[in-house]
């Protein structure tokens, strides 16, 4: 299965699957002399980790990492940096009613007939759990980044119809530290409790719902991705689009844009009187040419509702013969919640690449 692996210079290969006995990251690429602040990877861990409240799924893992190799005295040595995650709650029994039937909306069907075999318990490799070896990966090139100020921060700015209005960044650990009041993780409180109780009448429903995260990379150096097919936007579509459940990416006007009109869209340069260049609006966020201009740049992902639902469905087996498929297991009504330190953790792996690009691409 090729595939497993994203970045050129800051580089990851995942492995493990759902029910295996565990998952994990390797990392290439990571400078030497990085320190490891294990305990800001681990908090990273438990923003995505499942069980943290009533509208998530309840499967109970701790997500404790291990780094196996590539850190000498809390510092990377710029080796190979291995993670392992040990999975601790698989349940496989949950999923003995799908050895042989093919889940709506599932990659069952597909990975069937691609490879002549699939994992049933709870998808294998092309489950979501796979995504807590990302948010390790992308917690150390977080870490990687702050060296150069640069900053990272997502939300749940919508949950099916309910959106949250625009929301200002001044300070990223304070935006951070009030999306982390409630469960929903947005920064906006009156709407989050809206989306809460939303989300919690579809659990009761035994149906999930989806929503959008909005992510901003504040203190962006000029220079960062290439001009044609490196593009720094394009390589964050690839990273977000990889995300499972994710059904849409657009960064800066996005499909709005397409309603305007040029001259409602340029984005006008001005310098200020400490001599740097910014543009009045932001209607490019923040990228220009496949390149970061130095405006913040935003993007916005969208997820589709959780394919697994606790309700009977028509389906077919794997010999073609109608079947059901039986609303059993555990449940998890709206994945957004969760997602935000993984659409975090892809931007990041996506910066730090292009950052050590950026930086070997000049002379001294």
């Amino acid at each position: 299965m090729a595939g497993n692996s994203f970045g050129q210079l800051f580089r990851i290969t995942t492995f493990g699957e759902s029910h295996g006995e565990a998952i994990g990251v390797i990392i290439d690429g990571c400078p030497a002399g990085l320190p490891v602040d294990l305990e800001y990877i681990q908090g990273e861990l438990d923003k995505r980790k499942p069980g943290q409240s009533k509208i998530t799924t309840q499967r109970k893992e701790s997500d404790t990492v291990k780094i196996l190799s590539g850190t000498f005295e809390g510092k990377t040595t710029g080796t190979p940096i291995a993670m392992l995650i040990p999975n601790e709650d698989q349940r496989s029994k949950d999923y003995s009613h799908n050895v042989d039937v093919f889940r709506p909306s599932h990659a069952d069907y597909t990975y069937q007939t691609k490879y002549g075999i699939r994992d049933h318990r709870g998808g294998g490799r092309s489950s979501a759990r796979e995504t807590a070896a990302r948010v390790a990966a992308g917690a150390l090139a977080k870490l990687l980044l702050k060296t150069q100020g640069i900053e990272i921060v997502a939300h749940v700015s919508s949950v099916g119809k309910i959106k949250a209005p625009n929301v200002s960044i001044n300070d990223a650990q304070e935006f951070i530290e009030e999306r982390e009041k409630n469960i929903v993780r947005c920064a906006d409180p009156a709407t989050a409790e809206e989306m809460i109780e939303f989300i919690d009448s579809v659990r009761k429903d035994g149906d999930t719902v989806g929503g959008k995260i909005s992510c901003y990379v504040k203190n962006c150096p000029v220079g960062l991705g290439e001009p044609v097919f490196d593009k720094l936007h394009a390589d964050l579509g690839k990273a977000m689009l990889s995300i499972n459940a994710v059904h849409g990416f657009e960064f800066g006007s996005g499909f709005e844009g397409s309603e305007m009109r040029g001259s409602e869209h340029n984005d006008i340069f001005v310098k200020s009187h400490l001599g740097d260049v910014h543009t009045i609006t932001n209607f490019s966020g923040g990228i220009q040419g496949g390149i970061s201009n130095g405006m913040p740049i935003e993007f916005r992902v969208a997820f589709k509702p959780v394919a697994t639902i606790m309700k009977n469905q028509a389906t077919i087996d794997s010999q073609g013969n109608i079947a059901e498929i039986s609303g059993k297991g555990r449940h998890d009504p709206c994945v957004v919640p969760r997602a935000v330190p993984i659409v975090e953790a892809m931007a990041a792996l996506v910066l730090a690449d292009h950052w050590l690009r950026n930086r070997n691409s000049k002379l001294s």
